[in-house]
C-alpha cells in the first residue's frame, strides 16, 4: 500500500427530505448570495426547484438562477456562469441536479477568483488554489460529483472534453441526498449511472500497487452491492431502499474511498470521454462499451486484477487467470444487457466510428502513454476501441 492523504470535507444528509436543508446549509457557511445551477428543467416541472428555493429565501440567502445546463456540459455555460458571479457579487453556488450540473458549478466556482481564464485549469496550465464553496441537492446518483473534487468540462473549440482533479479544493462543502429525488428517473438514466459508478472503482481497483487487500475489499463490496440492488431498482423505481443503496454507492464509488493508497488507471474513462465529446452519448452508456473492451485487453496483457474481480465478484472458480478475467467480463456484460444497456459500438448507436480520430484525440489530451494499471500507447489504445466494435 502507498502513502494517502485522504480529505473528505463534504457533509452529506442523507434520507426523505433533506433538499429542505438547502438553505440552512447555505447559511451555515455564511454566504449572502448564491447561483444557482440546474439542468434542463425536470427539476422545474417537478417542483423541486421551487422548494428549494422556498429554504433559501427562509434562511435569508439571496439566489440568481443558472438553468439550461446540457448533459456532457461545456464551456459557454461555465462562462456565463463566471460572468454572473462576478457582476452580481455571488459568494457560493448551489447546483441542484446531477453530475453536469455539479461539475459545471465547480467550474463555475474554480473560475471566478481566477484571473485567467478557467479552461487554464483543465489544459493543465494552472493550478485551482482558491474557489467559491459549492453546496449540492443531487438528483441523479452517477457522477459521484456531489463527492468528488473532479469536475469533467468539455471545450467545445476543438471538442477537447477533460477531466480535472483537485484534492480538496472542488469538493462539495454539503451534499443533500434523498433517494425519492431518483424516483422518475428513466431506466436508461438510471441503467447508465450505474456503470457510470461501476467504472468509478475499476478505475481505482485496476491498479499496479500491490497489496491493498482493504480498498480491494471495499471496492468489491460496492460492486457486489450494486449488481446485487440494481435489478430491484429497474424492476420498481419506487423501492426506497433498493434506491438509497444505489444512491450511497455512487457516493461511495467516487469520493476517492475505493482509491486509497494506491495508483490509479482512469483510462476507460479517458477514451470514454473522446466518445462523448464527439459523439454526444450518454457518458455512462459509452462507458458500459468501453470497460468490458478495457478488460478484455488487459485479460490478455495483464489479467491479475480481472481475474481477482472475476473470482471475488462474480464467485468464479477458473483458476487460469486470463480465462478467469475473460469469463467475469461475459457476467459483467450479462449484467449491463440485463439493464437495458449497449456493449457495443453498434449497439450505443455508433454503426462506424473514427477510431482513428477517437485515438488521435485522445493521446492529444492525455499524453503518449496513458494509464496507471498498464501503460498504452496510441497502439493499444487503437485494438481497445477495435474491441469495442
Amino acid at each position: 500500500m502507498d502513502n494517502f492523504t485522504y480529505c473528505t470535507p463534504t457533509r452529506y444528509d442523507f434520507g426523505r427530505g433533506v433538499e429542505l436543508k438547502a438553505g440552512e446549509r447555505l447559511a451555515q457557511l455564511g454566504l449572502k448570495h448564491v447561483l444557482v445551477c440546474y439542468g434542463m428543467g425536470s427539476v422545474v416541472r417537478s417542483g423541486l426547484l421551487d422548494r428549494v428555493l422556498s429554504t433559501l429565501t427562509k434562511a435569508s440567502v439571496a439566489y440568481t438562477l443558472l438553468g439550461g445546463i446540457e448533459p456532457n456540459p461545456t464551456d459557454p455555460k461555465v462562462r456565463e456562469g463566471i460572468a454572473l458571479c462576478r457582476t452580481e457579487g455571488i459568494d457560493g453556488l448551489l447546483a441542484v441536479g446531477g453530475g453536469s450540473v455539479i461539475d459545471t458549478a465547480k467550474a463555475i466556482a474554480a473560475g471566478v477568483p481566477y484571473p485567467g481564464d478557467f479552461w487554464d485549469f483543465w489544459a493543465g496550465k494552472a493550478t485551482v488554489k482558491t474557489a467559491l464553496p459549492v453546496g449540492v441537492v443531487l438528483t441523479i446518483p452517477a457522477a459521484g460529483s456531489e463527492g468528488s473534487g473532479n469536475s469533467v468540462i468539455t471545450l467545445l473549440d476543438g471538442l477537447h472534453k477533460i477531466s480535472l482533479r483537485t484534492d480538496s479544493a472542488l469538493r462539495p462543502r454539503f451534499a443533500l441526498l434523498n433517494p425519492e429525488l431518483t424516483f422518475t428517473l428513466p431506466p436508461e438514466q438510471t441503467a447508465a449511472g450505474i456503470a457510470d459508478m461501476m467504472a468509478h472503482i475499476f478505475e481505482r481497483y485496476f491498479s499496479p500497487t500491490a497489496d491493498v487487500e482493504i480498498t480491494d475489499r471495499v471496492s468489491e463490496g460496492v460492486l457486489m452491492a450494486i449488481i446485487e440492488e440494481a435489478p430491484k431498482v429497474m424492476r420498481d423505481p419506487t423501492d426506497y431502499q433498493a434506491r438509497a443503496n444505489i444512491m450511497w454507492s455512487g457516493t461511495l464509488a467516487h469520493n476517492g474511498i475505493c482509491g486509497t493508497g494506491r495508483r490509479e488507471d482512469w483510462v476507460s474513462h479517458f477514451m470514454e470521454h473522446e466518445i462523448s465529446a464527439v459523439y454526444g452519448v450518454t457518458h455512462g452508456a459509452g462507458l458500459a462499451v468501453i470497460l468490458p473492451a478495457f478488460m478484455t485487453f488487459m485479460a490478455q496483457h495483464a489479467p491479475r486484477k480481472g481475474a481477482q474481480f472475476a473470482r471475488r465478484v462474480f464467485h468464479i472458480s477458473e483458476p487460469d487467470d486470463t480465462r478467469a478475467a475473460l469469463l467475469g467480463i461475459d457476467a459483467l456484460k450479462m449484467f449491463f444487457t440485463s439493464l437495458g444497456l449497449p456493449v457495443t459500438f453498434a449497439q450505443l448507436g455508433i454503426s462506424d466510428p473514427d477510431i482513428t480520430l477517437l485515438v488521435k484525440k485522445l493521446h492529444e489530451n492525455k499524453g503518449q502513454t496513458i494509464g496507471g494499471y498498464y501503460p498504452l500507447t496510441a497502439t493499444e489504445t487503437t485494438a481497445i476501441y477495435k474491441l469495442a466494435l
